[in-house]
């Protein structure tokens, strides 16, 4: 179950991004060009945060069956000093946990804002501190801090 979860995990990420990059885009555009908030926008907004969720229940379930976590919290003292383990031990999933909280309350304050330009402008900023936070946190095959594959087989 350990390698179709993380697989699936992995998939997820991307989902997550697309749907990121795809609200901030439809943000930026409808607060800087004065746009209509349309229902479509308010669609987009709401599916960015599911997917996000979705993305953040299969990654705590991650946590709780890994074994590199496990080795993390049973012998912290030692595995705190090791840079990959701590980054999935204690880094990555703070960091995560973090974005999703950012990407929810953006939504949230969107969605009770009431003016179109509002709307825009708090998901656009929301959103795009949380891809940040986010972007800082995956552990991408080219960084030589951690590295995992971009894609993994199920």
């Amino acid at each position: 179950m350990y390698p179709t979860l993380l697989a699936l995990h992995s998939m997820v990420r991307w989902f997550v991004l697309a749907s990121l990059l795809f609200a901030i885009f439809r943000a930026y555009r409808g607060w800087l060009f004065k746009k209509q908030f349309r229902s479509f926008d308010d669609r987009v907004r709401q599916i960015t945060a599911t997917i996000a969720h979705v993305q953040l229940v299969l990654g705590l379930w991650l946590y709780f069956i890994s074994p590199v976590v496990s080795y993390f919290l049973y012998h912290f003292t030692e595995a705190v000093h090791e840079r990959q383990i701590r980054f999935f031990g204690m880094e990555h999933i703070t960091m995560m946990l973090t974005g999703i909280v950012i990407i929810t309350i953006g939504s949230v304050k969107a969605k009770r804002k009431t003016t179109d330009q509002d709307k825009f402008k708090t998901m656009a900023i929301w959103f795009s501190i949380a891809l940040l936070v986010i972007l800082s946190s995956i552990p991408w095959s080219f960084s030589p801090l951690i590295s995992r594959p971009n894609f993994r087989p199920f």
